[in-house]
């Protein structure tokens, strides 16, 4: 490939095609089904779908063999395949989703999910980073071979509608397309994260997850709080006392050993160089308030903690009044959303029935304490990189960005890697993506950088050439 000439047409088709599309797409509310239970009746999500699909047409139309499939089984959120063929005998699975988070509050002015705003290198709103332009930047990488006759594998592009409800749908989409997917020597995942926007990042690791609604109710209805306090307990003290059972309050460490897991030798080799390529950058990128310090001192502790070690948030609470309406009155109930963030290697159902039963027992005053688990999903550890993609991955991203590749495990989930990990244990995996400092994918202000993005795509087309050169030179 001459990296020259690719990178060229790379940007010259995000400027002119592959951008206006992603600003079009992110004024669509395709919020992923765990956000919008009416999704088919709103049609937003049905909307991206014709959208993706129409420009992919449009561009694998001279790609002789290749089709493209908006596949839909009954009740299920659809997906995107496009197969294109390629040389020799072996499979590649590109993969990426294009449904949304919702819409968070706390937007800039002049900023929004759904308002497309182009400003110093960066494409602001909702999902044009996480994950909309995956299937733009994988059909620009393979756009690129073929317009220098580089030959490369058969591709297959799968892209999803459901991956931020946890990709419930998405097992029953590789059941059915399993004769069409073949068996893939790599993957290609372009849904994680970067530690910065100079180099190529792998991710070597991803978190599990699971939790859900802990409730403490103390009481059929409100009282006075001059009348029952002292005499009947707060719930939220209850609650409280219930959560310093998992969490040490003052640290943050989970506490049931069984929620951990040990962290192999080589992923501390690998969190100890990532931590020196990007220094304090490691918790910089953060919107900290003045005055707020990180967790640990050493940077390499910290991408431990967000990439091996569980973790406790409360992502929502119920039962309590908002500060201006809140009168004297001793709450009935306290309800709290718990996401418990656990070890790649963890078993996420064995978990969460860990977590209810350590939240349940003997509850304090007799109090009715529930907890009902929502989510279970374990996480991902790659297996190790054979000699040609450490090679590869290295050559690609110094040829996008002038820098030897970096490696690190990403503190989210992406539900598709396990599942992909235990149905082709013999794959390869590039698991990489564009979201970097202060890109903020679920939050506010949420952006995609868009030289990251062109960077991305070039060096996949990298990749996916070396991929069916070694295989030809074997």
């Amino acid at each position: 490939m001459d990296s020259t000439v690719a990178k060229a047409f790379v940007d010259r088709l995000w400027d002119e095609e592959v951008t206006p599309q992603l600003v079009d797409y992110i004024r669509i509310p395709n919020k992923s089904p765990a956000f919008d239970p009416d999704w088919q009746a709103h049609g937003y999500m049905e909307a991206a779908v014709d959208q993706f699909a129409a420009w992919a047409r449009s561009k694998i139309a001279a790609l002789a063999g290749a089709t493209l499939d908006i596949v839909r089984l009954e009740g299920r959120t659809p997906v995107i395949f496009i197969d294109i063929p390629g040389q020799g005998d072996e499979t590649v699975l590109l993969y990426g989703h294009l449904d949304k988070q919702p819409e968070m509050t706390g937007w800039a002015e002049g900023l929004g999910p759904w308002l497309p705003v182009l400003k110093d290198g960066k494409l602001y709103g909702r999902g044009g980073a996480d994950d909309g332009y995956a299937m733009f930047g994988a059909l620009s990488a393979i756009l690129a071979l073929k317009a220098q006759g580089v030959a490369h594998a058969r591709c297959a592009v799968l892209i999803e509608a459901c991956e931020e409800s946890g990709s419930y749908d998405l097992p029953l989409y590789v059941d059915h397309l399993a004769a069409r997917l073949g068996s893939p020597s790599l993957v290609v995942c372009l849904d994680s994260g970067c530690g910065n926007y100079d180099q190529l990042w792998l991710t070597t690791s991803l978190r599990g997850m699971t939790g859900g609604a802990l409730t403490v109710q103390v009481l059929d209805e409100g009282v006075h709080s001059g009348d029952a306090s002292g005499v009947v307990a707060s719930s939220f003290r209850i609650l409280r006392s219930l959560l310093s059972r998992l969490e040490d309050e003052a640290t943050g460490e989970i506490l049931p050993p069984e929620l951990h897991a040990q962290i192999p030798p080589g992923r501390i080799v690998e969190a100890k160089a990532a931590a020196k390529a990007l220094g304090a950058e490691v918790y910089r990128k953060f919107p900290f308030v003045a005055g707020m310090r990180p967790m640990a001192d050493d940077p390499a502790e910290l991408i431990l903690n967000r990439t091996w070690r569980p973790a406790l948030s409360i992502t929502g609470l119920e039962g309590a009044p908002d500060l201006q309406s809140a009168g004297n009155v001793l709450r009935p109930f306290t309800a709290a959303k718990l996401s418990l963030r656990l070890a790649p290697t963890a078993d996420a159902v064995r978990a969460g029935e860990r977590l209810k039963a350590l939240l349940e027992a003997d509850p304090p005053y007799g109090a009715k304490v529930t907890f009902d688990v929502e989510k279970a999903g374990s996480g991902w550890n790659a297996p190790p990189l054979a000699g040609w993609l450490r090679a590869s991955i290295d050559r690609a991203s110094e040829i996008a960005f002038g820098r030897d590749a970096a490696m690190m495990g990403e503190g989210g989930s992406i539900p598709f890697m396990g599942m992909l990990g235990e149905k082709f244990p013999e794959a390869q995996f590039v698991i990489t993506g564009v979201l970097g400092p202060h890109s903020n994918a679920h939050g506010p202000n949420e952006f995609l950088h868009i030289a990251m993005g062109k960077g991305v795509s070039l060096a996949v087309a990298q990749v996916l050439a070396d991929h069916f050169a070694r295989g030809a030179a074997a």
